[in-house]
């Protein structure tokens, strides 16, 4: 008896609401009447009423989830896919889109768009029996699975370790220079001073000075020579010490230094008053 009843107020329905659109057919009460269709069983005439609503309204997204909807009960679902993921482009959050999206892509063996829908479903509503239901026969969401690929390496690696190691912070690093380093650096300030000093006295002896400053200043802060390890085969052979790479120029500054000298004598003798005869 309640069926009938309840088959009989949707059949007054469909009726009121069929003479409602033949009056007016701009308004919207398609969709009321679309939904009443849908009650009743009546798929084809409901996707009718929602096709010549979207002409005159199109990018309605009600209209073309509640169209996605009719055309996969009327087994169309190449049609409702279509339709269901415009509408879903155009309303990325909209769950009656999805959840027919769901049935679809399930039936059609797409997981991963399947296991998609169910995760713009539980972003809204965690608690999505659902969702849930689908998206664990389905094998989880995909986003964790990925994650926990990729966290995989990290958490073995982590467990191998002492809790304290595991989280203790790198400890600072700092540069010292010790004293020893400190002392071998040329001072500049005596050089500069010392330097000073003889351009007064001397001018001949300035080239010198800077020739032996910088041999000093290159042997003090130039690289250290690699330190080879000993040949035990070898330790009966007699080893040459290296020329220095400085012969040359100490031979050079040496010549300098003895013409320098000369020159110093001849003026000084030069300059020396004459003696006066008695």
């Amino acid at each position: 008896m309640a069926q009938n009843q309840q088959a009989a107020d949707i059949s007054m329905e469909i009726d009121r609401l069929a003479t409602q659109l033949a009056k007016d057919p701009h308004s919207k009460v398609f969709m009321p009447l679309a939904e009443e269709y849908g009650k009743a069983g009546m798929w084809q005439e409901a996707a009718g009423v929602l096709e010549d609503g979207l002409k005159l309204y199109p990018g309605f997204i009600t209209a073309m989830v509640a169209l996605g909807r009719a055309y996969d009960q009327m087994g169309q679902a190449t049609k409702a896919k279509t339709i269901l993921e415009e509408s879903v482009k155009l309303s990325p959050e909209n769950l009656r889109a999805h959840r027919t999206l769901i049935k679809i892509y399930t039936t059609q063996g797409q997981k991963e768009l399947a296991l998609q829908s169910c995760a713009v479903i539980l972003s809204v509503n965690p608690r999505d029996e659902e969702a849930r239901s689908v998206q664990s026969a389905l094998g989880g969401p995909l986003k964790q699975e990925k994650e926990a690929k990729q966290l995989k390496p990290t958490g073995l690696l982590k467990s191998t370790l002492s809790p304290q190691l595991a989280d203790a912070s790198p400890a600072p690093v700092e540069f010292t220079i010790s004293a020893a380093e400190t002392n071998t650096l040329p001072d500049l300030t005596a050089s500069t001073v010392s330097t000073s000093e003889i351009i007064s006295a001397d001018p001949l002896s300035m080239k010198a000075l800077l020739m032996e400053t910088a041999l000093l200043s290159e042997d003090q802060i130039g690289e250290q020579p690699a330190i080879t390890e000993p040949d035990v085969h070898a330790a009966d052979t007699e080893v040459m010490p290296p020329p220095s790479p400085h012969s040359g120029a100490v031979a050079q500054l040496e010549a300098w230094l003895r013409a320098i000298e000369s020159r110093r004598q001849d003026r000084d003798t030069t300059n020396e008053p004459p003696q006066k005869t008695s």
